[in-house]
């Protein structure tokens, strides 16, 4: 949260946990595919972040 405070990106700061690559993080757009699994006692969950955008849709399908 702090990070992406700091680069003036604090509205992403939950898509800062799932976007690693340095270009998404400055721009603030999703550009590959991102998972996140964990379970809690009841359940497993999976989270997917895919991108949105119309340049890198092409990612999310390959």
């Amino acid at each position: 949260e702090k990070e992406a405070a700091e680069l003036g990106k604090g509205s992403f700061k939950y898509a800062w946990v799932l976007d690693k690559l340095k270009a998404e993080r400055e721009r603030g757009i999703t550009i590959d595919i991102a998972l996140w699994k964990f379970e809690t006692p009841k359940y497993y969950v999976t989270v997917i972040d895919a991108p949105g955008h119309r340049d890198f849709i092409k990612n999310m399908m390959t």
